[in-house]
């Protein structure tokens, strides 16, 4: 997973980098499939393989944790 994140970035940056210094005529094309490429491909894909194992319920501030932070505080 980690390396497909890491394909479509190169991919996405340099359709970006291409549109901008290449003098063609679909060179807008390539910077918008470049930027479309990292928002709907890349970041998604990022954040699933940065969240895959993890439990949301440690992230959430529920009155467990707000307790568990109290006592954290006081030591």
């Amino acid at each position: 997973m980690k390396y497909i994140t890491l394909i479509a970035l190169i991919a996405s940056l340099g359709s970006i980098l291409c549109g901008y210094f290449l003098d063609v005529d679909y060179s807008q094309k390539l910077i918008g499939f470049g930027v479309l490429g990292l928002f709907v491909v890349v970041f998604p894909l990022f954040s699933y393989y940065r969240w895959k194992d993890k439990n949301i319920k440690d992230y959430m501030l529920t009155q467990e944790n707000l307790d568990k932070m109290r006592e954290n505080q006081k030591n």
